[in-house]
């Protein structure tokens, strides 16, 4: 019996692999489609533009929030007798995020335009 239901459902699996197969077959195969988008640039010109560096400065400060979020997080699951090293380390955190926010406010980071 249990032989009979896997057959079954092999065969259930090989049309619907083959119905996706059939369905999915792209018709006009452009060079230009087919290639991968990355972040607005053309991957088909020889010819490479500089990155921007305001672009990269942008995704450093993105991952900055992103860990601080990550580290500060955890600490809600602490237990209530650990409450007072929660705080500080959470406030050890938050002043480290922001003096280096500071730091990357005066030496011009943030701004986009020059």
């Amino acid at each position: 019996m249990l032989i009979i239901y896997m057959f079954i459902f092999m065969l259930i699996l090989l049309i619907l692999l083959i119905v996706n197969f059939l369905i999915s077959k792209k018709m006009f195969k452009n060079r230009e489609k087919m290639s991968s988008f990355e972040c607005g640039f053309d991957c088909l010109s020889l010819n490479r533009l500089p990155f921007s560096l305001q672009f990269f400065m942008i995704s450093i400060i993105f991952l900055m929030f992103d860990v601080e979020i990550a580290l500060i997080l955890p600490l809600i699951f602490f237990n209530n007798n650990l409450y007072y090293l929660m705080v500080i380390n959470a406030l050890l955190i938050l002043l480290f995020l922001l003096l280096s926010l500071y730091i990357e406010w005066i030496e011009g980071a943030l701004k986009w335009f020059n």
